[in-house]
This record gives structure tokens, C-alpha cells and sequence, in this order.
């Protein structure tokens, strides 16, 4: 595990009230979303401004709330991963992986060596995707800096297909995918399936450089972004912020690494971080991902056991699966951060609570801190750096 050394200092409160900042300030009030694509999907704030200048954000989530979490304890164990699918609706995958582990954790239940690296490889697929597209729509938000930006967007989006393409071979889905079981994984590779992985890696892989011409490399890129949102390390983790959020603010923190699941304790993870906290440092970090995300699925496909995929029995009813009276937490690293799910068993074939930890509603709540001082515009790309998800934020 990586020791974690910060030193916090004292910051303002962005929470105290508009008149106790400013009390003589004529400030405008400007509601920011909901509206979709600059607040990436149902999300809104108050913005308080001074002339372009923010002087407070106030975040409101909770436009989105489907009621994930009871809807989870009305339900069977063996029928909650097409529910939990939509949360992280651009990293369906991890959803699953995330709640399944925690289930076999308070079962017991050893999952085949195959069905891990499966989970691995499936996982870092997903992670690619993710970041193709939030490397895309990031360059929507940052608009006519970027000649309008669709170009990248088309061009990330495009090379995302070709992932969906793969999970569609699997599991019959493009997109929720129910693939992930209690006990290992419902879908085995078809055959031919890793020779078509490697062809769309390789195509990924020989795109980049020409991803971050557009984005990273790009003079008007940097303009926008460095210096812009500066989130510090010491803040992130008051906050509880993780993963590419904050691995660009200089903490070398990954549960793939520190806290190892699947088959990471086989295939190692090289870390990708940064120092700059801002829009940029966060860009760097997720290009630099995708690349080992690369690294890693032409590993996972080179090293793939043979074997079974599930060591779970036939579930005939879903009544039939029933957890010992418990509690346990498991957290897994998806492309947004730690993911954990938190389940009390009573020992029927329901839960008798289960929560979920999602990495985009730690990752909003940093706003109220790093807009305060900067522009109208710059809102934009800072909540568009962060990479938020609404469907898990509002769950």
C-alpha cells in the first residue's frame, strides 16, 4: 500500500453565506443547467458573479435519482447487476464488477483464475472507452478554443465503437451488458474474439499521437486548461476524491496497485500522475491511461487461463441465493475513481441495505472550491475536466 503524505492548510469556506463574503457587492445570480451538453446531463449550479468572475457555486444534484440503492434491497442478490448498469452508463462493466465482488466477499466464494482475468481485461477495455470519450466531450466543453471541438469528439467517439464492438461479440449488448455473475463471469470469449481485440488496440493505439495533437498538444488546449481549476492534493483527499481526479493533483493512489483485485496481483499497473491539479494535469493523466489501459488488455489476452468461468452453482430461482447475516465494503478503481459498494445481509435473499460509494459525487464536490475566481467559461471546462457521470452521482 502507498503511504499518502499531505499537509492540509486552512481554506475559505465556500459554504458560508453570499453576504458574509461580500456584503457590498452588486452580484449577479446566474443559474448554470440543467441543460445538457455543458453540464453533462442533468446537473445544475448557482453561480454568483461579479462582473465574468465567480464568486460562489452552489452545486445541486439529484435531477437524475432513480432510487438505484432501494430498488437494490427490494430485489434478489442475483437480480441487481442490470439494475446497477445504468448508474456509470459509460462504464457499465465496473458497475457490475463492483457490486458481484462484495456479494462473493460476504459468500466467500472463490472466483476461477480465468473469470478474474476476464474481469481485468473487460475492465480495462471499459477504461479505455471512458476515456476516449472524456477526452472527447471535454473537448466539446472547451468549444471554439477547439474550432468548435467536434473534431476530436467524432474522432475519440469513432475508436470507442470499435470497444463496443468487442463487448456486443461477448455479451449480445452494446451497452448494459449483465455480464459479470456472483461467482465469476455469465459470457466466455468467443472464439477469434482476442485477435479482433488486439487489430482495435492497435488501430487505438496508432490514433493517439493524433488525439493529442488535437487535445494536449494543441496550443489553444493548453490556454484553456493549464492553470484552470487547480484542485490540490490535500483538498481531494479531505474530499475523498480518487482516481484520475486524483492522480492529477500529485497523489499516487490506485487500487489496481495498492489494493489489488482480480488479476492486478499478476499483471502490475504503472500509474499515471501529474502535478498540476488543473483542467490539463487531468487531460494528461487520462491520455496517459489509455495507453497502459492498452498495455495491460494485450497482457491480459497473452496470459488468459483456460478453465471454468464461474464457480457459482445454476441459479434455478433467484430466491435460492442468500448471504449469511454480514456487513461488508469492497471498492474496486473504475475509470472515475473508487467505486464501493457497502451491503448489510440479514441472511435472505435480499439486501437488507446496500449503498453505493460513487466517484463522481466525491468529484463535484470539490466545485464549490476551485470555481470561486475563475471565469463563466472556465466552469465549463473545469466541471467538463472532471469527468462526472450524473446517473451514478443521483444514483
Amino acid at each position: 500500500m502507498t503511504q499518502l503524505t499531505v499537509s492540509a492548510r486552512p481554506r475559505p469556506n465556500p459554504y458560508l453565506p453570499i453576504d458574509s463574503l461580500d456584503p457590498e457587492a452588486e452580484l449577479m445570480l446566474l443559474h448554470f443547467g440543467p441543460q445538457h451538453p455543458s453540464t453533462h446531463g442533468v446537473f445544475r449550479m448557482d453561480l454568483y458573479l461579479d462582473g465574468e468572475i465567480i464568486v460562489k457555486a452552489v452545486p445541486y444534484v439529484g435531477y437524475l435519482h432513480r432510487a438505484v440503492e432501494k430498488l437494490c434491497e427490494k430485489l434478489t442478490y442475483v437480480q441487481q447487476t442490470p439494475i446497477v448498469d445504468k448508474n456509470d452508463y459509460v462504464a457499465p462493466m465496473t458497475n457490475e464488477q463492483a457490486l458481484v465482488m462484495v456479494f462473493e466477499a460476504m459468500l466467500k466464494l472463490e472466483v476461477p483464475r480465468r473469470a478474474r482475468w476476464m474481469r481485468s481485461l473487460f475492465a480495462e477495455l471499459q477504461r479505455i472507452a471512458s476515456h476516449l470519450l472524456a477526452i472527447g466531450t471535454f473537448s466539446l466543453d472547451l468549444g471554439g478554443a477547439l474550432g468548435g471541438g467536434s473534431t476530436a469528439f467524432i474522432y475519440c467517439f469513432r475508436e470507442r465503437e470499435l470497444i463496443l464492438d468487442l463487448f456486443e461479440d461477448v455479451t449480445g449488448s452494446r451497452f448494459h451488458y449483465n455480464t459479470h455473475t456472483i461467482g465469476g463471469n455469465r459470457h466466455d470469449l468467443p472464439v477469434g474474439w482476442g485477435a479482433k481485440v488486439k487489430a482495435a488496440l492497435e488501430l487505438i493505439e496508432s490514433r493517439m499521437p493524433e488525439f493529442a495533437a488535437l487535445t494536449i498538444e494543441n496550443h489553444l488546449f493548453q490556454q484553456r486548461t493549464k492553470g484552470v481549476g487547480v484542485l490540490e492534493g490535500a483538498l481531494a483527499l479531505e474530499l475523498g476524491i480518487t482516481g484520475a481526479n486524483l492522480r492529477a493533483s500529485g497523489v499516487d493512489h490506485d487500487l489496481r496497485r495498492d489494493a489489488p483485485y482480480s488479476a492486478y496481483d499478476e499483471v502490475k499497473v504503472k500509474v499515471a500522475t501529474a502535478s498540476g491539479g488543473d483542467c490539463y494535469a487531468r487531460s494528461i493523466v487520462r491520455v496517459e491511461e489509455v495507453k497502459e489501459s492498452i498495455r495491460l488488455c494485450r497482457a491480459l489476452l497473452d496470459g488468459m487461463p483456460e478453465g471454468p468461468i464461474n464457480s457459482g452453482k445454476p441459479v434455478k430461482l433467484p430466491v435460492q441465493t442468500k448471504i449469511p447475516v454480514g456487513q461488508t465494503y469492497v471498492g474496486i478503481e473504475t475509470p472515475r475513481g473508487e467505486l464501493g459498494t457497502w451491503v448489510i445481509a440479514d441472511g435472505t435473499q435480499n439486501p437488507y441495505r446496500l449503498k453505493i460509494r460513487p466517484p463522481s459525487l466525491h468529484a463535484l464536490a470539490a466545485l464549490p472550491y476551485i470555481l470561486p475566481g475563475q471565469t463563466v467559461s472556465d466552469a465549463v471546462a473545469i466541471l467538463g475536466s472532471l469527468d462526472p457521470i450524473m446517473g451514478e452521482v443521483d444514483r
